[in-house]
């Protein structure tokens, strides 16, 4: 018996092949566009999914601005942030972020659902969000993904 057929292939960032996707955020919920978002940039819908490997894919979110949350957590969410300085607590709303940079609200939901280390941060990279139909990455030529079929 040859035992070299039953050697498991590592994948790493030379051998996964990254494709670039476009993902509509309109009318999607906050948490599950985001939790299916960070499963694309990890690399988890692959079949060579390396867990301590950069194999995801880089994926573009339009139209930040038209999510929605489930329940009443549009108006009682809170994100707190820290100055730096005595007292310097700071408070928002998830409305008012909403209103002025949706961007961010996507951004902090998905950076949320990455690793914590090196590979979070390298993978946190891979994200672009925009606010309406217009994105920068037009040479990538992105693929549309749909987040409904998704898993």
């Amino acid at each position: 018996m040859d035992t070299l057929s039953y050697k498991t292939v590592s994948g790493n960032k030379e051998t996964a092949n990254k494709k670039w996707f476009v993902v509509d955020a309109e009318g999607q919920t906050v948490g599950r566009l985001a939790s299916k978002v960070a499963k694309i940039i990890r690399g988890k819908h692959k079949t060579n999914f390396t867990p301590h490997a950069d194999c995801g894919d880089n994926v573009i979110v339009v139209n930040a601005e038209k999510v929605s949350f489930s329940g009443a957590k549009l108006v009682d969410k809170e994100y707190v942030r820290y100055t730096g300085y005595p007292g310097g607590q700071r408070f928002t709303s998830a409305q008012d972020m909403l209103r002025k940079h949706p961007e961010r609200l996507i951004e902090k939901a998905v950076k949320g659902m990455l690793p914590k280390n090196k590979l979070g941060r390298k993978l946190y990279t891979n994200l672009k969000v925009y606010v309406g139909p217009e994105h920068n990455q037009v040479a990538q030529k992105p693929e549309a993904f749909n987040l409904d079929t998704f898993k």
